[in-house]
């Protein structure tokens, strides 16, 4: 195990360092040049595409759409079916039930135990319902719903947002069945201490299956890919993004300021993650409601503040969702921009969040699994869909950009000939109705950032557990890494780690998604046991 270790941790050091050089001596272009083509090898592997009527489709994209749509079906529309039992189970409805099942004692002794000395397996867990689904919301809910969704509206035209909302619906059952599979299959140590996700149901529910070994290897392979995520992706890009936006708020300059950003995020980053999963929900549990709330509330002002257009936006939605506008590829083009924005923002098939709600209180594993489903409701149906509208507004006003005319993740604005962000044209949008919201958005995404550093810790210190082990030495040596990288973020600009990294998110979508075909009919099981119990609580 710790030879294990240390042949990662070799690993790591080229990087690091060059990172580290990059931080001081503003060799970033450096490093990020020497990276930058075996991150667009990586890239371009994992969204290695196959042509179908005349489009090059990316396979993950395939397999995220096929398996949705495939557990939508074969579950009856759990998205649908399951909402209301959802938001019952959230709120604390069926409590009664993990903790004291559906019949009561009759005698003072069972089984020759007595029942206060019994296990109560509703105690198996260390967070509640709403705190295991505003970590896993953290996770999601950030850069991507208010700088990716300005993005996609402007490449793929209104149409995208059509098939960003059929996105996170269908995404609503695989949350389902992989957050169920989650809580069945997950361990608990003599501690209380949950350890849980995608690398034990892959190894042990496919060990029951008959298929350890490929089990085995597909956890082996998950956990690799969420470790790294959880540098990139889920931590770099984050502590990066945060301290552009607030040296651009501040009007602050120099090599340093990104280091200082970074050091400080790092310290209120470390304070949470050094106490685990619970301390992680607790301040998830505050953060995401309060950010989110703002960001919705100003969104319905402008939303209202434009009501009578509100026809007139949905019209260009559904008639740009199946006759886009010219130049922008077609309906398949349109389909793919929408998908591939939902897939990354909501990252349902990821697995990644099953990792958070495994942490659930509950004896009954599909009761975290709808509880699951409303995460991608609330991540794309509303929030991005929140976004895309007030976008449109925006642009039938001001006719600030032409859908289609957009390079990579920036967009032509028409009036000043220059290429903005995706963070500036939301900022623009906003500004537009609410003078100075750019200030608060500012905000809003340094919390966003700061609450998905704090989730992503978890999922790649699960991961980092499970290849290395559960030891103290283990955890110690995760967590450093993991603060460093935030400070590492901040500092420098290595657009190439970045690209590396949130390719290894949708890579996670391979293993896992494998695993869910394969497990599905556990979760059946699970939805049986918990709807029957349920119905005979409720004739109590």
């Amino acid at each position: 195990m710790k030879y294990r270790l240390l042949s990662f941790l070799m690993l790591l050091l080229p990087l690091i360092s060059s990172a580290q050089e990059a931080a001081e001596k503003g060799l970033d272009e450096k490093v990020n040049d020497a990276f930058m083509p075996f991150a667009t090898w990586w890239e371009g592997f994992i969204l290695t595409p196959i042509p179908i009527a005349g489009y090059n489709l990316p396979i993950v994209l395939i397999l995220l759409i096929v398996g949705a749509t495939f557990f939508t079906i074969i579950f009856k529309f759990p998205n649908i079916t399951k909402f209301p039992l959802a938001i019952n189970t959230v709120r604390g409805k069926y409590d009664e039930l993990d903790h004291h099942g559906v019949e009561k004692a009759e005698v003072n002794i069972v089984d020759g135990d007595l029942p206060d000395t019994i296990k109560d397996e509703s105690q198996e867990g260390e967070v509640s319902h709403f705190q295991a689904l505003a970590t896993a919301v953290s996770g999601t809910v950030g850069l991507g719903n208010i700088a990716g969704v300005a993005v996609a509206i402007a490449i793929g035209g209104p149409g995208a947002t059509f098939w960003m909302i059929v996105c996170g619906l269908i995404g609503m059952s695989t949350k389902f069945v992989e957050c169920t599979l989650g809580v069945k299959y997950r361990d608990v140590g003599p501690d209380g201490t949950v350890y849980g996700g995608p690398m034990y149901y892959l190894s042990k529910g496919m060990k029951e299956r008959g298929f350890a070994g490929l089990g085995k290897v597909l956890a082996i392979i998950f956990a690799i890919l969420c470790v790294g995520a959880s540098f990139g992706g889920g931590n770099a890009f984050q502590s990066n993004q945060a301290a552009v936006q607030l040296s651009t708020m501040l009007s602050l300059e120099g090599g340093a300021t990104g280091v200082i950003i970074g050091v400080i995020l790092a310290v209120l980053v470390g304070i949470v993650i050094i106490g685990g999963i619970k301390k992680i929900a607790s301040v998830t549990e505050k953060i995401v409601p309060f950010m989110a709330g703002v960001y919705v509330l100003a969104s319905l002002v402008i939303i209202f503040a434009n009501i009578k257009y509100i026809g007139d936006a949905f019209g260009m939605i559904f008639s740009g969702a199946f006759s886009p506008e010219a130049g922008l590829g077609g309906i398949v083009g349109v389909i793919i921009v929408g998908f591939q924005r939902a897939a990354f923002s909501n990252e349902a098939g990821a697995g990644s969040a099953a990792i958070a709600h495994s942490a659930v209180k509950t004896k009954y594993p599909a009761s975290e699994g709808v509880v699951a489903l409303l995460e991608p409701f609330i991540d794309t149906v509303v929030i991005c869909t929140m976004t895309a509208l007030v976008i449109i507004f925006f642009n039938m006003d001001a006719g600030a950009f032409d859908y289609g005319n957009a390079v990579g993740s920036t967009v032509l604005i028409n009036e000043s000939g220059t290429y903005v962000g995706g963070v500036d044209l939301t900022s623009m949008a906003y500004d537009s109705v609410i003078p100075g919201f750019r200030y608060v958005l500012t905000i809003a995404i340094i919390l966003f950032a700061f609450s998905t550093m704090i989730s992503w810790s978890y999922y790649g210190l699960q991961s980092w557990k499970y290849l290395f082990g559960r030891g103290r030495t283990a955890d110690i040596v995760y967590k450093v890494l993991f603060l460093l990288f935030v400070v590492i973020g901040a500092a420098a600009t290595l657009d190439a780690v970045i690209k590396f990294s949130d390719a290894m998110i949708l890579a996670l979508v391979f293993p896992n998604m494998v695993g869910l075909l394969f497990l599905f009919p556990k979760v059946r099981e699970e939805m049986n046991k918990y709807v029957a119990d349920i119905k005979a609580f409720v004739k109590k």
